[in-house]
């Protein structure tokens, strides 16, 4: 196994298991009375100082050209669209399902991959997207016992997951594919901030401050931690193994949400929802321990 694909195999995972804490910082923030849009603004606009001053201390440039901006801009509303309809999943829905129904990704990645850029699947991979979706149906009680899903609520996060996969293949497949990984992020959170400011602008007329310091705490946190840390590290592991790889890795997306929801907010662990934890990790492990394609073509990161 490369130094590359191992680096590319961590960071996977590592991006994966942090997004899945959204909801441990997010929903004690909505349950003051915060609307999912401001929420969301707070997050980018934070987030994209921090990975904007750690980009400055690193003396990287900020230079952009007109070519870049399309690219850019696309990014920013497909990430805003992700993190919006994730959210509004949180109201129909249990946090650890809608993350869990948010996993179903990695089908959209890799079907769009195979129809529009000709990536083969290997048998491996598609294995453990099999496996990790068959974890899925379990946690969502589609085999047994589970708690039932609202079917506009299913639909909001479905869409959430199809605009993470199509974020995905343009962090890969466009001409930004080679900008540094800080850089790329710091400007998706900057247009995401501004589609979030644009929206609670047309909504609500005006910006408020969050309800108390332990919400601004939250939201630093979510600024952090399943933003800044998750987007840099999936930028990362999408050039190190690739499009469908990264996504199969979001397995543990799902997992970490499930957890989250059991100790912070009493949701319900049954024992398809252990099946499913189960399946989950054998195809992060099947992931892992794939033998690499030589044949595919090593993306290279630029820090």
């Amino acid at each position: 196994m490369t130094s590359s694909r191992i680096r590319g195999l961590a960071v996977g995972i590592l991006s994966s298991a942090t997004f899945g804490l959204i909801p441990l910082f997010a929903l004690p923030i909505s349950s003051k009375g915060a609307s999912f849009e401001l929420i969301l603004f707070y997050r980018f606009l934070f987030a994209a100082v921090a990975i904007g001053l750690m980009h400055r201390i690193k003396h990287g440039s900020f230079r952009l050209v007109r070519a870049d901006l399309a690219p850019i801009t696309l990014l920013g509303l497909l990430y805003t669209g992700s993190a919006l309809f994730l959210f509004r999943g949180y109201s129909y829905m249990p946090s650890g399902v809608a993350t869990t129904i948010h996993f179903l990704y990695p089908l959209f990645v890799s079907a769009l991959m195979a129809v529009f850029f000709g990536e083969r699947l290997r048998l491996i991979p598609l294995i453990a997207i099999l496996t990790a979706l068959t974890g899925v149906a379990l946690l969502m009680g589609v085999f047994g016992s589970g708690i039932p899903v609202d079917g506009v609520g299913f639909v909001i996060v479905v869409i959430s997951a199809l605009c993470y996969a199509l974020y995905i293949i343009v962090v890969n497949k466009s001409r930004i594919r080679t900008m540094s990984g800080r850089k790329l992020t710091f400007y998706v959170f900057v247009a995401a901030a501004g589609f979030c400011l644009i929206h609670i602008l047309y909504i609500e007329g005006k910006v408020s401050p969050l309800p108390d310091a332990a919400s601004w705490g939250n939201i630093f946190l979510l600024a952090l931690i399943p933003t800044v840390i998750s987007n840099l590290a999936m930028v990362v592991a999408v050039r190190n193994i690739g499009s469908t790889l990264t996504s199969a890795l979001g397995a543990m997306e799902p997992l970490t949400s499930v957890i989250v929801g059991v100790w912070k907010f009493n949701e319900t662990l049954t024992l398809s929802s252990v099946a499913g934890i189960g399946c989950i990790l054998i195809a992060v492990a099947l992931i892992i321990f794939a033998p690499s394609n030589k044949k595919q073509k090593q993306e290279t990161y630029s820090s």
